[in-house]
């Protein structure tokens, strides 16, 4: 390409710019967000490999703060705790997300299927602090649910909130409360725009309503849950920091104790940064290497991926 090739589409680029200015200024917000606070804390991970001091330069220390890491017995068990939420998470849960889709496409009153839509949003827009008061006080051992399970014979309350068998179940469902709704959207508006003249044929060929949700909808729906899929797990280790954090207290800490729980107390509160820098490093290389893994593996078995 010449210089006056190479000028003329310069020229060409930034008179799109100029005509969809209004757009990039909307945009221009979002944008200066994932630069502050995505990429320019990129480049400081190198904390990882410096023991950090806020008065003398840094001093380059090597994989000190990673051998400290995966020697201690506390990251092995917090590992394992973060691993599994996280399974019962994004993996337990996703197929949730689509059949609640598929069901609410099955309601025949548009009436009746918009006020399911609206109750099932809204617990997405309320804080987790709001939702742990909620969850708490109705699972405490005078709450509403061990009132329903007396009623039901049961001789002895249950305190879900410190029961360490039950505190991975209570985070799994208050998650499925909180995010049913919202995380069908996507599932729901690839079904509605489904051409109606494919309905109309299977009607016609006598197909049920099963064959038409098997061979018409699973299939256009297999594209958003592959790609949804992949990207879920690059936030595999991402067990939910707010979640985990109100709802721990002293009984079940060592159960729901994760990752990011971790990184807040050494980093945050006991000022050891360039530890929690390097367990942050670790959670951000796996979760690259799993949205890589699966894409490709993605590719090969099925011809689809993220890109």
């Amino acid at each position: 390409m010449n210089k006056l090739e190479k000028k003329e589409r310069n020229k060409i680029f930034f008179q799109k710019i100029n005509h969809e200015k209004i757009l990039y200024f909307m945009i221009l917000p979002t944008i200066l967000y994932f630069i502050f606070f995505r990429v320019l804390p990129i480049f400081n991970m190198r904390l990882a490999f410096f023991k950090y001091s806020s008065r003398t330069p840094w001093t380059f220390v090597g994989l000190k703060y990673f051998r400290m890491i995966f020697a201690s017995p506390d990251f092995i068990q917090i590992l394992k705790n973060t691993l599994i939420i996280s399974f019962m998470k994004y993996i337990l849960l996703f197929p949730a997300f689509p059949i609640f889709a598929i069901l609410l496409n099955e309601l025949r009153c548009k009436n009746t299927r918009k006020l399911v839509q609206v109750i099932s949003y809204l617990p997405h827009f309320l804080s987790w602090i709001v939702i742990a008061g909620v969850w708490i006080s109705m699972l405490s051992v005078n709450g509403g649910v061990n009132e329903i399970l007396m009623k039901f014979g049961l001789n002895e309350s249950i305190d879900f909130m410190t029961s360490r068998t039950w505190i991975k179940w209570v985070l799994y469902f208050c998650e499925a409360w909180r995010s049913l709704g919202w995380d069908s959207i996507i599932y729901f508006v690839a079904i509605i725009a489904i051409n109606p003249s494919l309905y109309e044929a299977a009607q016609i060929d006598g197909a049920s309503r099963w064959q038409i949700v098997k061979n018409i909808i699973y299939p256009a729906l297999l594209i958003p849950m592959v790609t949804m899929f992949i990207l879920n797990l690059g936030f595999f280790l991402n067990a939910g920091f707010d979640q985990v954090l109100n709802f721990s207290n002293d009984a079940v800490l060592s159960s729901i104790d994760i990752l990011d729980t971790y990184i807040y107390r050494i980093g945050i509160q006991s000022g050891q940064y360039s530890l929690a820098t390097a367990v942050s490093l670790i959670k951000g290389v796996v979760g690259v290497f799993l949205v890589l893994f699966t894409h490709f593996t993605s590719k090969r078995l099925t011809g689809k991926g993220v890109w």
